[in-house]
């Protein structure tokens, strides 16, 4: 055995190789060999007087909107890029070091990033893993070619494959054909886009002013793209905007889907835009295939639906939308001894 396979397999059994879907919303860690081992919310509180980290994960989101001036409950993506190095880097710190107890090794990690995000903003995430722990060089892997691969989708093939990955912070859809992206869209649309649109919807028709995890909530359990075959109602609790008290309302799946409704024809457009530069023959593929959502946004009520009237196609909701990304992050690992060169959405 060569130095270089005896240094890969000690790599493999003691550096605990990972992929990371590194999202808005959530960070979801894949371990090589044992499959998903963490699911933690994109927050970390700090004290902004001392800059210390006081939580991060799930502990951090709880304190969203209840914490006191000095400590302060951040998101460090935004719009699927790095918004805060800093409290990006400890985040990500605390994740590894959460999954990866070994400190004399360093683990390979593959990391989902959007599409449209530039060169800068790349490295930016790289050097965010390297300095948390990773071993160099970072791999990188497009989030919508990471989706396809974790749905099942056979992007190796010369036939075209069509995917709409729904985040936090992006929809990225791409046609993918022959393991590498064809045509392709990110735009900064997801679910903190759909949880703000709850908001300023409430906020205009009921001069109420409710919190992010409200809308949240909201979102879940009244969101829809298309009529519902029995609408529902429900009371929600925010502050008057005129008397400053606290005040309960009445509000219906329509109301939500009004609200949503931009944010919903925005992706719609997008998916439309992708197909329209999309070659013939491959969209004569898709057109038999299908489009397939993943994302957590995929599990927005009746949105298979409302895409199928808008574009045509036959749609198909992902068996696992949240987890479609890491499941094919962790792909890439498993079998990253046979890749060579940079990891990238063009070579795999």
């Amino acid at each position: 055995m060569s130095t270089g396979t005896m240094q890969s397999g000690l790599g493999w059994v003691i550096g605990r190789d990972m992929a990371l879907d590194l999202g808005t919303a959530n960070t979801v860690v894949y371990v090589r060999g044992e499959g998903i081992v963490l699911n933690e919310p994109s927050v970390v509180a700090v004290n902004t007087r001392t800059r210390k980290v006081l939580a991060v994960g799930s502990e951090a989101k709880s304190m969203l909107g209840r914490t006191p001036s000095h400590i302060q409950a951040v998101r460090p993506l935004k719009d699927g890029v790095i918004a805060d190095f800093d409290m990006c880097q400890e985040m990500l710190r605390f994740f590894v070091e959460r999954v990866h107890q070994r400190r004399w090794t360093k683990p390979r990690m593959v990391i989902a990033v959007p599409s449209g995000i530039t060169g800068v903003e790349q490295r930016a995430v790289q050097e965010a893993a390297e300095s948390a722990g990773a071993r160099r060089p970072t791999h990188i892997i497009e989030e919508p070619m990471a989706a396809a691969i974790g749905t099942g989708m056979k992007v190796w093939e010369p036939t075209g494959n069509m995917v709409v990955d729904i985040g936090g912070g992006t929809t990225e859809v791409a046609v993918i054909s022959l393991g590498g992206i064809v045509s392709s869209e990110s735009i900064r649309v997801g679910g903190d886009e759909f949880d703000d649109a709850i908001v300023q919807f409430v906020k205009k028709e009921h001069s109420l002013l409710i919190g992010e995890r409200t809308a949240e909530e909201i979102k879940i359990v009244l969101g829809s793209a298309h009529p519902l075959p029995r609408e529902a109602r429900a009371e929600i609790r925010g502050r008057d905007l005129v008397s400053g008290l606290p005040r309960v309302v009445s509000i219906t799946t329509e109301d939500i889907r009004e609200g949503l409704e931009e944010s919903v024809v925005a992706i719609c457009d997008a998916v439309r835009g992708t197909l329209d530069r999309t070659p013939p023959e491959l969209a004569a593929d898709i057109m038999e295939s299908g489009i397939m959502l993943a994302g957590g946004g995929a599990l927005l009520r009746n949105l298979d639906q409302r895409m199928a009237n808008e574009t045509g196609m036959p749609i198909t909701v992902a068996v696992d939308p949240l987890h479609a990304v890491v499941r094919g992050c962790g792909h890439v690992l498993e079998n990253l001894d046979q890749l060579t060169g940079d990891t990238t959405a063009s070579n795999l």
